[in-house]
């Protein structure tokens, strides 16, 4: 490949993630003034300023902008994961792949919020987002499992969901689902003391604080 061709890949790439971010967050902020339910592809569509065509190229269904919503972000997660140096250990290569993936957080967390409101107000949607953080945390725990090496649970094509979950080892299914934690918790506890310090500064103290073995504090 090219200079150029790869150039141009990337291009294509970040207009792509341009394009499902515009329709996420016009989805979001409608949806927290008028309810999911009142949202409409068309409503989408126009303000994110492209065609209803371009929207379906993106999502299957309109239900699908909110449920979908950062759902690159664990593909790169897990991409970055195995692609971090072998000297790192597997939570620390979690960690940094975590870290790069969320820098963009203080930036997003406004939408966040919303995003949390328009799922509180809809059950339906609730339900679904739930069930694809489960399924994003198997698919992060199969690729620690596959960093760790093999035979960790590597399952066959085409097995199911709960299949794949039994045939992890216990260490990759509780070290994806603690990071997966570590991240609900850094974004809840940032967004109510935005003032003390950055996002970052708080990933990086939980994952200390795990690593450490989660140490009782001092007392006050």
């Amino acid at each position: 490949m090219t200079e150029g061709s790869a150039a141009g890949g990337g291009l294509r790439e970040r207009k792509k993630r341009a394009t499902r971010a515009a329709l996420t967050e016009a989805a979001v902020r409608l949806a927290a003034e008028h309810g999911a339910e009142r949202v409409t592809v068309e409503a989408i569509s126009a303000a994110a300023g492209v065609s209803v065509r371009t929207f379906f190229n993106y999502f299957d269904t309109r239900d699908d902008v909110f449920v979908l919503t950062g759902a690159e972000t664990g593909a790169n997660v897990r991409k970055a994961l195995l692609a971090a140096p072998a000297r790192l250990s597997p939570m620390e290569a979690l960690r940094e792949a975590l870290t790069a993936e969320l820098a963009e957080a203080e930036q997003r967390h406004e939408l966040w919020r919303l995003h949390g409101e328009v799922l509180r107000a809809a059950p339906h949607l609730l339900v679904r987002v739930l069930a694809a953080h489960l399924a994003d945390e198997t698919e992060l725990a199969e690729a620690v499992a596959e960093r760790i090496g093999p035979g960790r649970g590597a399952a066959p094509p085409g097995t199911s969901h709960e299949e794949r979950r039994k045939a992890l080892d216990l260490y990759p299914r509780v070290l994806a689902a603690v990071a997966v934690t570590a991240v609900r918790v850094s974004v809840d506890h940032w967004c109510a003391r935005q003032e003390e310090r950055s996002f970052r500064e708080v990933f990086q103290e939980v994952f200390a604080l795990l690593a450490a073995g989660l140490p009782a504090p001092p007392p006050a």
